[in-house]
């Protein structure tokens, strides 16, 4: 799709979750009626800021532990959202500069602005294709297409902030099985997912908010997040808020509380 059609495709008549977190991140990517519905939800929750701020943070420490401790040179990063640098291919570039990255998305805003996650290295790949998530099959049909990533080796299946825009009428537990099978053994699932466990009241708020503005979610407790890694081996320190997974530097006192956070995140690899 060129851009131009990217941009006749754009609905700007209701928001966009990956355009409110774009707002949210300080970015400049969306609309006013993103801003709009963004704003309602900081006020049923001021900490969603550093949430978005916490969730990429996260898609950095995964990317690079992947890297450097379990030897990942390929990632298909779902629900990439709008680009903001770092992207995930400069991190894992930063390790290994031979990396291969597909990202896929369905927002055309996402298109617009794709050619931020071309630009890989010399030695490594990158790739974009238009997917839903909903549609796993199709999904995965596309990455194959691209001739991007070889299915022989291990590969990274990256998923931050993107299953709790998947309500269970769609069968999420579904997609993320379909989305692993075609993994070859050494493969991982990266992933972060909000939860309401920490504090139910706000969250449920914020769930209304996103649910009105026409993205319906789904926020799951830890058993449920927990369901997604069923049959993978969870490295250290397991699921835990995203913010102690692995943080860069010892706690001081000074971190976000988990209530704040309230986003679930866990590596698990592929035996």
């Amino acid at each position: 799709m060129s851009t131009r059609q990217a941009r006749r495709g754009l609905d700007t008549s209701k928001a966009h979750s990956a355009r409110m977190y774009d707002y949210f991140l300080g970015g400049k990517d969306h609309f006013e009626i993103d801003k709009k519905a963004a704003l309602v939800a900081a006020e049923a929750h001021p900490g969603l800021y550093v949430t978005a701020r916490e969730n990429r943070a996260f898609m950095h420490r995964a990317t690079r532990v992947l890297a450097q401790e379990h030897g990942i040179r390929q990632w298909l990063d779902i629900g990439t959202g709008i680009p903001t640098e770092p992207n995930l291919h400069q991190v894992a570039q930063s390790v290994a500069a031979d990396a291969r990255v597909v990202y896929a998305d369905n927002d055309p805003l996402v298109l617009m602005y794709a050619e931020r996650l071309m630009r890989s290295t010399t030695q490594g790949r990158t790739a974009y294709v238009e997917a839903d998530v909903r549609d796993p099959d199709a999904l995965m049909s596309a990455v194959q297409d691209s001739e991007v990533l070889d299915f022989d080796r291990p590969i990274a299946l990256s998923l931050n902030a993107l299953m709790h825009f998947i309500t269970d009428p769609h069968d999420p537990y579904a997609i993320i099985r379909r989305l692993l099978d075609p993994l070859p053994v050494g493969s991982a699932l990266a992933m972060n997912h909000c939860t309401p466990d920490f504090d139910p009241v706000t969250w449920n708020k914020v769930a209304e908010v996103y649910t009105r503005s026409g993205s319906p979610v789904q926020f799951r407790s830890h058993s449920d997040v927990s369901r997604f890694f069923d049959g993978l081996d969870l490295i250290d320190p397991g699921i835990v808020c995203c913010h102690r997974w692995r943080p860069a530097e010892p706690a001081d006192g000074t971190e976000p509380t988990d209530a704040q956070i309230s986003l679930l995140a866990g590596v698990g690899i592929k035996r």
